[in-house]
């Protein structure tokens, strides 16, 4: 279901300038309180009702697909939507999120960057994970390490020891809970997530190659496969609502989830990475700074269980958005679902002017 809303939201006060204002005697503020200016807007709204026609005219060509789309103006809180409600798999969007509980820990002495984890076969993870790869010629990483090919390349493997080292999934979920998120869900390793969603049994260190699990994916009876895909993509867990997933964005660039070193460090490695460069990013301006996190199943029988793309966007005029795009069942060849999510950035870019 199609929603468009105006948010009315008071928009959020820079961290420097909170942080001065708490700071400031209440004599002094009440003496400049007249000279203050206002906060307002200076951006130009979103043009809501061509940027629903351009959607749903996507939307309609991605079909049988299920798609989600999110755009927040990050200055003055106007939001567009496109089934807003609807759970989407994240597939590794999710390493966004736990990146962020990552650094949070760090912000509070409990992990530190350049602690050392030796990694044994056991924890080893399904592809695409180059750190699996690279076993056993190499089995020392930092925390950093394994942050950075968590969020930068996708690792598989660097986010599960990630995710068990600040907790697990139950851990992620408390610190999402106390930011008071709503609307994500990580429920999942990614050695949990990825064989189930191919009605395979438990991962095994066998699997933690390419072919291995190419192999053991194809002893799978086509059936059971089939029907291990459609209950992934209805399953409630491990999954984002677009509106949970741009308010998530928006609290991380406000700086209200972790410390300001710790989210510019994320953006920063959000920024970095080379993958989904065909999704929204190829629909940006090319000026355009994009730290995002793309989330990708792959197909099988022709099916895509999710093709995803999410993150904040800062156009050359220094104006700030926050965007996502869920694809989820698609039968498009991977050239049709890039387009259909770069389609996506480019009706946003058009609606903002």
């Amino acid at each position: 279901m199609l929603r468009l809303k105006k948010a009315h939201r008071p928009m959020a006060t820079p961290m420097h300038r909170r942080t001065l204002l708490a700071l400031a005697p209440a004599a002094l503020l009440a003496a400049c309180q007249e000279k203050m200016p206002t906060t307002v807007s200076t951006t130009p709204k979103i043009e809501l009702a061509g940027l629903a026609r351009a959607i749903d005219a996507i939307a309609a060509r991605a079909r049988p697909a299920t798609l989600g789309v999110g755009l927040i103006n990050l200055e003055s809180g106007e939001t567009f939507t496109l089934n807003a409600e609807r759970a989407f798999p994240m597939m590794s969007v999710f390493k966004m999120l736990l990146g962020a509980a990552a650094l949070s820990e760090v912000d509070a002495g409990r992990v530190m960057l350049d602690e050392r984890l030796l990694l044994l076969e056991a924890q080893l993870s399904p592809p695409f994970s180059p750190i699996a790869a690279a076993f056993p010629g190499r089995r020392e990483y930092t925390v950093n390490d394994l942050l950075t090919a968590a969020v930068v390349d996708s690792d598989n493997t660097a986010a599960d020891v990630l995710m068990k080292r600040i907790g697990g999934p139950g851990a992620l979920t408390a610190w999402m809970t106390g930011k008071h998120l709503k609307g994500l869900r990580v429920d999942r390793y990614e050695r949990e997530m990825v064989p189930e969603a191919f009605g395979m049994a438990s991962f095994r260190p066998a699997w933690n190659s390419e072919s291995g699990f190419a192999t053991a994916k194809a002893a799978v009876p086509p059936q059971t496969r089939m029907a291990a895909m459609r209950a992934f993509m209805a399953d409630p867990r491990d999954t984002a609502t677009p509106r949970g997933m741009l308010e998530f964005l928006q609290q991380l660039d406000r700086g209200d989830l972790i410390s300001p070193a710790s989210t510019k460090r994320l953006l920063q490695l959000m920024g970095r990475t080379p993958r989904g460069a065909d999704r929204l990013k190829a629909g940006l301006p090319r000026d355009a700074f994009f730290a995002h996190k793309p989330g990708t199943s792959g197909t099988d029988q022709g099916l895509s269980l999710a093709h995803n793309d999410v993150g904040v966007f800062t156009l050359a005029d220094g104006r700030s958005y926050a965007v996502c795009a869920f694809l989820s069942g698609s039968t498009l060849d991977e050239a049709g679902r890039d387009a259909i999510v770069s389609e996506v950035a480019a009706a946003c870019v058009r609606a903002i002017g």
